[in-house]
């Protein structure tokens, strides 16, 4: 049972599993032979589950748009993902910047989608991202942030919350902001 009024959403490539870096730019792993977790993930994950808050992976999949992936494809490491952490579930954009979908990060619509269905106070959550456009739809959706910085060979997040290299350090900072009197989660 959850008992915060908010959540954590994570993204999923970079954050949850690592991602495939080729000449500095991050990707998503192909499939489950390509799929690694980072060592602190599954602990950081249960440990924001144990004290009731909700944890949402929000994902852009553009290749599936682009042809280079299918639907099954990113299920399939997302199914993984579910069974390997305490995530209440995934939200995948399957569009790519053409569409002009609202899903698509760094536009918010994963996030207020979720906060609608789960009745979820946005000024009392964290997105934890590894590139700017996860900030963004955070800072849009009115989260705090946290960015994994992890050295990307492209540009970072112009403000963000906190900033860190491991999903540990971004969970203990998580744990600080949500119990001080007046901030989320308290």
């Amino acid at each position: 049972m959850n008992s915060r009024p908010g959540a954590i959403f994570f993204d999923r490539d970079g954050v949850l599993n690592d991602a495939i870096v080729k000449n500095g730019k991050p990707f998503p792993p192909a499939s489950l032979a390509e799929l690694t977790i980072p060592d602190d993930a599954v602990a950081s994950l249960t440990a924001l589950k144990v004290l009731g808050f909700r944890l949402i992976g929000v994902t852009n999949q553009p290749d599936v748009a682009r042809g280079t992936s299918t639907i099954a494809q990113v299920e399939e490491i997302n199914t993984e993902l579910m069974e390997l952490m305490p995530l209440d579930e995934i939200r995948v954009c399957y569009h790519d910047d053409a569409d002009n979908c609202d899903c698509r990060k760094p536009l918010p619509g994963l996030l207020i989608a979720a906060a609608r269905d789960y009745d979820i106070k946005l000024d009392q959550s964290f997105m934890v991202g590894d590139r700017w456009k996860d900030i963004e739809a955070g800072q849009a959706a009115g989260c705090k942030t946290v960015w994994l910085n992890k050295s990307y060979d492209e540009r970072g997040p112009k403000q963000v919350d906190f900033t860190t290299t491991t999903l540990k350090e971004a969970v203990v900072w998580i744990l600080r902001e949500s119990v001080r009197p007046g901030q989320a989660g308290s």
